[in-house]
């Protein structure tokens, strides 16, 4: 039986050619909105004016509720729920100038807050990435601070953290702008077992920040955070400069020696997570309510926010914990959501915006001090290094196992 003749064949064919991010992107947001097929999700975007933000409201984008308003500030809103629920339902499309967040890392050891399995990270991280990109606006930046973690039982890395960023601009279309490297200059010789006890691996204290937008070219301005200008620097610019070529190549002209009011600081953040009492510790302590264990010091969103936003602007913490990011946000006059799924932990949070307006840290202009590797040559162990590799514990010696027991 032959079929029968329509007015409008569907005779035409059109032929583009895409990268493989494009068309998986094309992909996602068709059965993201329903659609059984790329030509029926591009035809409804020809014939409703390419907004697809009309089916909102009837087709589910996840199967999660919207968060619930736990309290607000003059600038902000604090949500108690779930952030997939935020992302991909509270907040509008292209709404978010900047969003900073600290999620739980990929850890072998669980912690309190809800940490996932760093092997399985990356699948679960996917629909908040998703999300994140919906209320990102594109001249807005995602910034993410996560830690690394160790294989289970042995001293090699896992990489869950660099598995992630590869997905969030290969599957997600993110670009990398710049990756941050945040030394805690007071973090503990961990772990213990590779460094304390074996002696085959030096302290951890590096988390990697990744900053990434929707394009090439977010808003940014390093002139909002610049750094004191060293002591030779200063001497530089009192006495003078001779323009010329470096031996690396690097041609040194006469505007090197301008004093623009400050360095422009590396992006190895240098901040000390010290901070055990405060507003909010002593009110965690006097109400009976646990401390978030995993606060990232205000001095990391501070230098973000200035960095990439506007007054006015909004940014957002999905995985809010303490608030660290809203009391950040708040003090420097910018708009700002914060969300968290432990009720237990916003109860403490609320303490940040009680009363007066939050206020930032006092600028520290002190510098940390790393000294040069192999500082101590000459008067260090250099006894024969194990041919296992540090595989078995070396048993200690009668003078070791006495200054334990001190």
């Amino acid at each position: 039986m032959t079929r029968p003749k329509v007015k409008n064949p569907r005779n035409r064919l059109i032929n583009f050619r895409l990268t493989d991010a494009e068309y998986a992107e094309i992909r996602r947001s068709a059965e993201l909105y329903g659609f059984d097929s790329l030509s029926d999700y591009l035809r409804y975007l020809y014939t409703s004016g390419s907004d697809v933000s009309d089916v909102k409201d009837t087709i589910p984008l996840y199967e999660v509720a919207e968060p619930e308003v736990y309290t607000e500030t003059e600038r902000g809103t604090i949500y108690l729920g779930d952030a997939l629920g935020l992302l991909n339902r509270t907040l509008k499309p292209a709404s978010v100038d900047l969003i900073m967040t600290s999620p739980p890392f990929g850890l072998v050891r669980k912690k309190s807050y809800g940490n996932e399995d760093a092997d399985k990270y990356v699948e679960w991280f996917k629909p908040f990435a998703e999300g994140m990109k919906r209320v990102l606006k594109d001249k807005g930046s995602l910034v993410i601070d996560i830690g690394g973690a160790w294989k289970p039982g042995m001293p090699t890395r896992s990489l869950y953290h660099f598995e992630l960023l590869i997905s969030l601009c290969r599957d997600n279309g993110f670009h990398l702008c710049q990756e941050h490297y945040w030394w805690n200059p007071s973090k503990l010789p961990t772990p213990a077992e590779w460094v304390n006890v074996r002696r085959i691996r030096v302290k951890d204290a590096v988390n990697c920040i990744w900053w990434l937008s929707k394009t090439p070219w977010p808003k940014a301005s390093n002139k909002r955070i610049l750094a004191p200008y060293s002591e030779s620097m200063k001497s530089l610019l009192k006495n003078g400069y001779k323009p010329k070529l470096r031996p690396s190549g690097h041609d040194i002209s006469d505007k090197f020696g301008k004093n623009n009011g400050g360095s422009v600081p590396p992006n190895l953040l240098a901040v000390a997570n010290t901070e055990s009492n405060g507003v909010y510790q002593n009110y965690c302590k006097a109400n009976d309510l646990p401390v978030h264990p995993a606060r990232f010091p205000a001095r990391l969103p501070e230098y973000f926010i200035r960095m990439l936003t506007d007054e006015d602007d909004f940014v957002v913490d999905p995985f809010g914990g303490s608030c660290v990011t809203g009391e950040a946000a708040e003090a420097l006059n910018r708009r700002w959501a914060c969300c968290d799924l432990n009720e237990e932990y916003l109860k403490g949070a609320v303490s940040r915006f009680v009363g007066v307006k939050p206020k930032l840290p006092k600028p520290d202009a002190v510098p940390y001090q790393v000294f040069p590797p192999c500082s101590l040559a000459g008067s260090t162990d250099d006894s024969a290094l194990s041919n296992n590799g540090g595989f078995k514990r070396t048993p200690r010696t009668p003078k070791q196992k006495s200054m334990r027991l001190l």
